[in-house]
């Protein structure tokens, strides 16, 4: 029988022998601090898998101590949802570490490249990898290792779904009727989560060779089975061997060589982590910054307002309101609304050139007073078709809006109108009617201010995230370099998170 090719990524593990008939209903929430330590250590991931990105783009290289990070962040996440509801195969919880554990029943290593294609970085992860995205989708619908791109990694979603989620869900109330785990269903459901993690792999740049389009059933990995890794059954056999000797099920055989992930202390992955959150943080800054330089420059008009884009309003009443609009006065001369806003305005055109209208701002409460009874709609969200208002039924106004004292500022007329304001603290409403108090109105309407500290606020997050960035990557930097430095660890030592 030909043996088949061993591929670089390694799945394995055994199914235990009694697990518990009720566990599985509860094990979400045992679970939970693992998916806590798990969201901090692939926040490092995508960190990570961006140097990477790079330094396999100009070297043709996957630094080691990245590498081991990287398999570990894995290993552990493959430990976590073999013990949970990607496989439900033990009952054993699962360690907090990102080295193998010899005699924990599922087993997840990785074979370092020594080189990869630069042109293949580029690529692989999006474009060639689209078949195998349509049959994991498949096999794992939008749960547990569904990935989706941003940059130059992948970022992961958790959940249970597709084909495997159907399986478990089967095999657990088989589990808890029978008392016994369908042996049929482990091997196909192994099998799955096999490809998937092939995939996810060659997905996270970890190796150019291509995944097989071939569903290895079993917790035997092929490959594994040909280096011995524990959790298989032996070199070059699929069969159990009788125990104590070498090379059979029962006698845990020395992992493969993959990196010693054990470097990779408490100390050192927390310095990580906490690089990785710094540049998530700048990422956040320098968007904004960059975004709010950009808005100021394209989005202000002649006159100096950086003005919304225009929407379409309507309404079957006699008033079109805004929500109560809420500007606090504490704080600093700066934080003002005034100071922050400069002069607002807003700007209004009947859909008939004829028709003419009435905009004014006032008080919330002097405005309710004068609308009690009166049917209108108050705008709730903006989005051209998808604006969502509230309608509140009545009759017509006592009196034409323009002959109200309360208004803080206003404007009638017919054809574009603006209305210009300085913003205050206080409670306000925006009301547009029609001048004569008749019902029926179809508007366009936009909105802007000058916002003189637009440029200096851009800035200043701009300066922040640079910061940010810089401590990043000290961090990342210190953390990497600090444990390539260390000495190689012995095959045998147990070195935990």
């Amino acid at each position: 029988m030909a043996t088949q090719t061993a591929y670089p990524v390694h799945v394995s593990a055994s199914l235990d022998p009694r697990l518990s008939r009720w566990l599985w209903l509860v094990k979400w929430a045992l679970v939970i601090p693992h998916y806590v330590v798990l969201a901090f250590l692939w926040l490092g991931f995508v960190v990570m898998s961006f140097v990477a990105f790079f330094a396999i783009l100009f070297t043709g290289k996957y630094p080691r101590a990245i590498f081991d990070y990287n398999v570990g962040v894995m290993r552990w996440s493959w430990r976590v949802a073999y013990y949970a509801y990607n496989a439900l195969g033990t009952d054993r919880y699962p360690p907090f570490t990102l080295q193998d554990v010899p005699d924990y029943p599922a087993h997840l290593s990785v074979d370092h490249p020594a080189h990869l294609s630069r042109g293949l970085v580029l690529v692989k992860w999006w474009l060639l990898a689209i078949p195998h995205y349509i049959i994991v989708g498949f096999f794992i619908g939008g749960g547990a290792w569904a990935s989706t791109r941003s940059d130059a990694n992948m970022q992961w979603s958790w959940g249970v779904g597709g084909l495997v989620g159907i399986l478990v869900l089967v095999a657990a109330v088989i589990l808890a009727v029978t008392g016994s785990y369908p042996r049929s269903l482990f091997e196909l459901i192994l099998g799955m989560n096999r490809w998937t993690l092939r995939v996810a792999g060659y997905a996270a740049l970890m190796t150019d060779r291509y995944p097989p389009f071939r569903l290895d059933l079993g917790g035997d990995d092929p490959a594994a089975m040909a280096l011995g890794v524990p959790g298989s059954s032996g070199p070059g056999t699929g069969l159990l061997e009788e125990p104590g000797v070498p090379g059979s099920a029962s006698t845990p055989a020395a992992p493969p060589t993959v990196g010693d992930v054990g470097r990779w202390t408490a100390g050192r992955v927390s310095t990580l982590i906490a690089g990785a959150l710094a540049a998530f943080l700048a990422l956040g800054l320098l968007s904004g910054g960059i975004a709010l330089s950009v808005a100021g420059r394209v989005s202000r008009d002649s006159a100096g307002y950086v003005t919304t884009p225009t929407v379409a309003l309507s309404a079957p009443g006699y008033a079109i309101t805004s929500d109560s609009i809420v500007l606090e006065g504490g704080g600093p001369a700066w934080a003002l609304p005034s100071r922050v806003l400069g002069t607002a305005r807003i700007r209004v055109t009947p859909g008939d050139p004829t028709q003419s209208l009435f905009v004014g701002i006032a008080p919330t409460d002097a405005v309710q007073r004068y609308l009690n009874g009166v049917q209108h709609s108050t705008v709730q969200s903006l989005g051209g078709s998808t604006t969502r208002y509230v309608e509140q039924a009545g009759g017509a106004p006592s009196t034409p809006p323009a002959q109200q004292t309360f208004w803080t500022v206003q404007a009638s007329g017919t054809g574009s109108l603006p209305l210009t304001w300085t913003p205050t603290a206080g409670n306000w409403t925006l009301v547009v009617m029609n001048a004569a108090a008749t019902s029926g109105m179809a508007i366009h309407a936009d909105a802007g201010a000058t916002v003189p500290g637009l440029g200096w606020i851009a800035t200043t997050l701009v300066l922040i995230g640079l910061v940010f960035l810089a401590l990043a990557t000290l961090l990342v930097t210190l953390a990497v370099r600090t444990v390539g430095r260390l000495p190689e660890a012995p095959a045998t030592e147990t070195n935990r998170l």
